[in-house]
C-alpha cells in the first residue's frame, strides 16, 4: 500500500522520481504527487494529481516542468482522508519549512494533532501525515538541532507504523528516511541516491540496495547514505545486491503482468525446487533448521493473509497426511488477537509474499515474544519478515508485480510440500523409495504447468460465455476445498464478481438455497477418495438451475455427464494437486476480468503489500 521514492544526485528528478513511481503502481493507490526542490532558488515545488500517476506525469510534462535533481514522490492509498488532490502526498510544514511523504498509518494521529493545533499549527488536509511532517517541524525549531534530532524526538512520540522521506528547507541536497514496520529500501550509484517501497522502483538505476532496520533513519546525499539509530549515532549497513534486472520486472510482450506471471510459474517452480533438493534429497540446512530440530516439531501453526492463507489450507491437509502432525491454520489478522494457546516444541510458519505484511508480521513477533521457534516464507531478501524469523525459507519467483498473486502463491506451496516430506521421511512416516517418488512428482510439476497453461483457449472460450455473471461458486472436499478458496479469491478480486468457496458437504447447510437458474458453480474433483461424492454435490446443484464447471484429473471423463464445462488436469501425487488445479482457475479469472474490461493488473481498492491494519 502507497509508495515512496525519492532521488538526489547528478540527474533531474523529476523523470526519476515518475519513473520510479511508475514501478509501484501494482500497490495499489487512488492518487499521486512529486516535491522537487529547486537547486537554484532552493524551493520546492509541490505537484498532486487525483487518480492514476498519468495524471501527475501530465501535469509536470513527465517531470521536465520541475527543476532540481533532489526529489521525493508518492502514490496513496487512502487511509485518513478521502482520494483528493487535498490529502495527496508530499505534505509540507505551514511555512514549507519540512516537505515529507509517509507510508503507513499513526494510530495516535489525533492526539498528536491536537497538539500541534495548541501550537498554533493550522492543518489542511484530513491525513495523518501531515500531522507527521508538522511534529518533525515543530521539533526541529523547537530544538533547533539537526533533521536527525527533529526526527528522532517525533518518531518517538509517534504510535503506529511508518515509511518517511523528508526534505528540510535548511538542508539542500539531502533528503532523510525512517521506518517502522513499513518497507523502506535505499540504493546507491555513482548517478546518486535512491529511496524507494520496494526492490522495482530503483532496479533500473541501480542493484545495490540496503533494507533499512525497523527504527532506523538514514540520510541520502549525491554522494552516499549514513545511517543512524534512534539515539542519533551513525550506525553501518552492508549492502545487499539485488539479482533480479529490470527486464524481469516488465510485461516482456504480454498484455499484463497477471498473464506474465501465470506464464512464469514453470520457471519459478523449477527455480524454487532446485534451491532445496539436491542430489535427490530435500535439504532445507540453508533455512537454519536442521534435521535434529525439524524432527522434533511436534505441532505447526500456520499463519498468513490472503493468498498465502490458502497455501496454509492446503498444506495443512498434505502435511497432517504425509506426517500425521497436527497443523493449525491462522488467518494473522485473527491469530495476533486471539490470545493463542502455542505448544511448545512447534513451529510457527509464516507465509508472506512481500515480507511486510503488517498482521503477519505481528503474529512473528508474538510467536517470538513466547519463545516459539519461526520459519518465514517470504519472496523479499532482507524484508522484515525475513530479517526478524528465526529461520528463513525464500522463494525464488523473481519480483511479481500484479495484485493478484500466482507465481508467489504457487512457489510458497513448493516451499510447504518441501517441509512437508522432510518432515515425514524424518519421522519415519514414509521411506527412501516414497520420497524418491515425492521428489519426481515434483520436478514432473513444472512441465504440468505448461501444458495447462497450453490449453488456455478454451478457458478464454469459456470465460467469455460467463462474463455475466453477478455469482459464483466454489465448492471441492477436501485439498479441492483449499483450491476453490484460492480460485474464489483470484474471481473476486480482479473481476469484481461475487464469488465464494464452500467446503461442498456443507452445501445442504444453507448454501444450496442461493443456487438459482444459471447460477455458475464450479466444482473441483482431483481426490479419488472424494470423487464420488463430490459428483453427487455437483449433480445436487444442476438439478438447482445451476451452470456448472468441473475441474478433475485427466482419467475421470465421465464427470462430462454432469458437467456443463469440464477442465483436466494432469496425474499427480494426490497432495501436490493444488498446484496443477489452481492454474485453470487463475487463467479463468484473468480471462474474465478482460473480458469486463477491468484493470487486471491493479484492481481497486487492493494493493500488493498490505502494511496496515
Amino acid at each position: 500500500m502507497c509508495g515512496i521514492v525519492g532521488y538526489v544526485g547528478v540527474m533531474e528528478a523529476g523523470p526519476v522520481i515518475l519513473d520510479s513511481l511508475s514501478k509501484l503502481e501494482y500497490r495499489g493507490y487512488d492518487s499521486a504527487g512529486i516535491a522537487v526542490r529547486n537547486d537554484e532558488t532552493g524551493e520546492f515545488t509541490l505537484v498532486k494529481a487525483k487518480g492514476r500517476l498519468q495524471e501527475l506525469i501530465n501535469k509536470t510534462d513527465g517531470g521536465m516542468a520541475l527543476k532540481g535533481t533532489c526529489g521525493i514522490g508518492h502514490t496513496r492509498w487512502a487511509t485518513h482522508g478521502e482520494p483528493s488532490e487535498l490529502n495527496a502526498h508530499p505534505h509540507h510544514s505551514d511555512d514549507m519549512n519540512v516537505v515529507g511523504v509517509h507510508n503507513g498509518i499513526i494510530e495516535n494521529f489525533q492526539e498528536l494533532k491536537d497538539k500541534l493545533t495548541r501550537k498554533g499549527y493550522k492543518f489542511y488536509s484530513d491525513t495523518d501525515t501531515e500531522v507527521a511532517i508538522k511534529l518533525i517541524d515543530y521539533y526541529y525549531k523547537k530544538y533547533l538541532g539537526t533533521p536527525v534530532d527533529a526526527i528522532n524526538h517525533s518518531l518517538v512520540r509517534i504510535r503506529g507504523s511508518y515509511a518517511l522521506a523528508i526534505m528540510f528547507k535548511d538542508y539542500p541536497g539531502e533528503i532523510y528516511v525512517a521506518r517502522k514496520d513499513s518497507p523502506l529500501i535505499v540504493g546507491v550509484s555513482d548517478k546518486g541516491s535512491f529511496l524507494g517501497s520496494d526492490v522495482p522502483a530503483i532496479l533500473k538505476y541501480t542493484r545495490t540496495v540496503y533494507y533499512i532496520d525497523n527504527l532506523q533513519l538514514g540520510r541520502l546525499t549525491k554522494d552516499g547514505v549514513t545511517f543512524y539509530n534512534l539515539d542519533g549515532d551513525e550506525v553501518q549497513m552492508e549492502p545487499v545486491t539485488v539479482d533480479w534486472d529490470a527486464e524481469s520486472a516488465e510485461k516482456g510482450g504480454f498484455e499484463h503482468f497477471m498473464m506474465k506471471e501465470i506464464h512464469e510459474q514453470p520457471k519459478a517452480v523449477t527455480d524454487t525446487l532446485n534451491m532445496y533438493i539436491h542430489d535427490g534429497v530435500i535439504d532445507l540446512s540453508q533455512t537454519g533448521l536442521n534435521d535434529e530440530k525439524l524432527k522434533n516439531y511436534k505441532r505447526l501453526y500456520i499463519v498468513a493473509c490472503g493468498s498465502a492463507y490458502h497455501v496454509g489450507v492446503a498444506a495443512r491437509y498434505a502435511i497432517e497426511k504425509l506426517t500425521h502432525i497436527p497443523v493449525e491454520v491462522d488467518i494473522a489478522s485473527e491469530f495476533r488477537y486471539r490470545d493463542p494457546i502455542l505448544e511448545k516444541d512447534s513451529l510457527v510458519i509464516i507465509i508472506s509474499q512481500s515480507g511486510e505484511t503488517a498482521d503477519s508480521l505481528a503474529a512473528l513477533r508474538l510467536a517470538k515474544d513466547r519463545g516459539i521457534d519461526t520459519l518465514a516464507i517470504v519472496n523479499v531478501v532482507g524484508s522484515s519478515i525475513a530479517r526478524e524469523a528465526d529461520h528463513v525459507m525464500y522463494t525464488y519467483v523473481g519480483p511479481e508485480i500484479a495484485v493478484a498473486t500466482t507465481k508467489a502463491y504457487s512457489c510458497q506451496l513448493i516451499n510447504m510440500y518441501l517441509i512437508g516430506v522432510r518432515l515425514a521421511e524424518l519421522k519415519g512416516m514414509i521411506d527412501s523409495g516414497q520420497t524418491e517418488k515425492y521428489i519426481a512428482a515434483l520436478y514432473k510439476l513444472p512441465s504440468q504447468i505448461q501444458d495447462i497453461i497450453k490449453d488456455k483457449e478454451r478457458l478464454q472460450w469459456f470465460a467469455s460465455q460467463i462474463s455475466n455473471q453477478q455469482d459464483m461458486f466454489f465448492i471441492g472436499r477436501g485439498l479441492d476445498y483449499a483450491i476453490g478458496l484460492e480460485g474464489s479469491l483470484k474471481m473476486k478480486e480482479i473481476s469484481y464478481i461475487h464469488s465464494e468457496a464452500y467446503a461442498a458437504g456443507e452445501l445442504k447447510h444453507g448454501t444450496i438455497s442461493l443456487i438459482d437458474k444459471g447460477t455458475l458453480v464450479i466444482g473441483i474433483a482431483t481426490q479419488d477418495e472424494l470423487y464420488e461424492k463430490m459428483l453427487s454435490n455437483m449433480v445436487e446443484v444442476k438439478s438447482r438451475g445451476a451452470y456448472l464447471m468441473g475441474i478433475t484429473c485427466r482419467g475421470n471423463y465421465n464427470i462430462e455427464n454432469a458437467v456443463d464445462f469440464a477442465v483436466y488436469i494432469p496425474k499427480t501425487e494426490e497432495i501436490f494437486a493444488t498446484s496443477l488445479a489452481i492454474i485453470p482457475l487463475q487463467l479463468l479469472a484473468y480471462y474474465v476480468s478482460v473480458a469486463r474490461g477491468t484493470d487486471v493488473d491493479k484492481p481497486r481498492n487492493l494493493a500488493k503489500s498490505v502494511t496496515v491494519e
